[in-house]
């Protein structure tokens, strides 16, 4: 506070908001999911959707604020139990071929509907290719 009232008073309000901006895009907080895996029908080649095939993904989202730290209340939070149902229902019903465009539907459906300021998501097919342990793409998006 005292930082905010001498910024103010040799810089103006403008200074104060944009160091209060900084200093909240340096406080973020991270929750992540790793090694999710699941079951789902992708790819471009036919035999790729003859039968479902693993898929891993990592998952970290920035949390909109520092609010459950504080309270201790799951409802000021995002609950990640919530998040991993969601990533299963999409990969359950989708009807992508590729992993770049369900990776985007993913992380557009998470960031609409848990308010998630940003992600950052790896979505990886396993041992699909000899001498390949895995392959798969990494986006990273901002909500809005």
């Amino acid at each position: 506070l005292a930082l905010a009232r001498h910024l103010h008073a040799r810089h103006g309000l403008r200074e104060v908001v944009q160091q209060a901006a900084l200093a909240a895009a340096a406080c973020a907080d991270t929750i992540f999911i790793r090694e999710f895996r699941h079951p789902t029908r992708i790819g471009v080649y036919p035999w790729e959707r003859l039968v479902p095939q693993s898929v891993q993904i990592d998952l970290e989202f920035d949390l909109p604020g520092r609010h459950a730290a504080d309270s201790r209340r799951l409802e000021d939070t995002i609950d990640y139990s919530r998040v991993v149902a969601r990533m299963r229902d999409l990969l359950d019903h989708h009807d992508e071929t590729l992993l770049e465009s369900l990776s985007e539907r993913i992380a557009s459906t998470l960031l609409a509907e848990f308010g998630m300021p940003r992600l950052r998501l790896s979505l990886a097919k396993l041992a699909l290719l000899p001498g390949v342990r895995a392959l798969g793409i990494t986006i990273e998006r901002r909500l809005g």
